[in-house]
C-alpha cells in the first residue's frame, strides 16, 4: 500500500483539488463573514494585492496556502468577522485575515480524502505590502482560485511539496 506522500508525488498537478479549494473558501466566507463569493476566472497580478495571509501544511501534505487581497478587502473581512470597524493595518485586520486563511486551509485539508488528521497547519503569518517574493520548496505548479469578495478580487493559492 502506498503512503500518502507517494500518492501525492504520483500526481504532481493536483488540478482535481482546485474545486475543493474553491468550495472550502466559499464555505468559510459564508459561515464566518456571512457573504457569498462570486467567480472571477482570472485576476491581473498588477501589484494591487497588498496583504497576504499564509498557512503552512505539514505531514501527509506539505506546502503553503495563501490568501491574497487588498488592504481594503482585509479591512472589510475583519469588519464582517468582528462586527467592528477596525483601522487599516491594525492588529485586528491582520489577525482576521490570518484566521480566515487558517480556516480555509483547515477546511480544504479536511476535504481531501485521507488528509484530515494526517496534515497539520502552522500558525498563520500575514505579510503586508506587495513588494516581496515567496519562494517555497513546492515541486509542482501552484493551484489558484480567484474569487470576488464584495466585488473585490481575492486569490487563494496552494503550493505543494510532495
Amino acid at each position: 500500500m502506498k503512503s500518502m506522500n507517494e500518492l501525492l508525488a504520483a500526481d504532481s498537478s493536483h488540478k482535481e483539488w482546485v474545486p475543493l479549494m474553491e468550495l472550502a473558501t466559499r464555505e468559510v466566507f459564508e459561515m464566518m463573514l456571512g457573504c457569498k463569493l462570486a467567480a472571477q476566472p482570472e485576476i491581473a497580478v498588477d501589484g494591487s494585492f497588498d496583504i497576504t495571509g499564509m498557512v503552512g501544511l505539514a505531514g501527509q501534505m506539505c506546502g503553503v496556502l495563501t490568501v491574497r487581497c487588498t488592504a481594503k478587502s482585509a479591512v472589510l473581512m475583519a469588519s464582517k468577522m468582528l462586527g467592528t470597524e477596525p483601522a487599516a493595518g491594525s492588529q485586528d485586520v491582520l489577525d482576521a485575515l490570518g484566521e480566515i486563511c487558517n480556516m480555509v486551509a483547515g477546511n480544504f485539508k479536511n476535504k481531501v480524502a485521507g488528509m484530515g488528521d494526517g496534515c497539520m497547519l502552522s500558525v498563520p503569518t500575514v505579510i503586508t505590502g506587495n513588494d516581496y517574493s515567496l519562494h517555497s520548496l513546492a515541486d509542482s505548479g501552484a493551484l489558484e482560485v480567484n474569487l470576488l469578495f464584495e466585488s473585490m478580487p481575492i486569490a487563494i493559492t496552494l503550493q505543494i511539496h510532495s
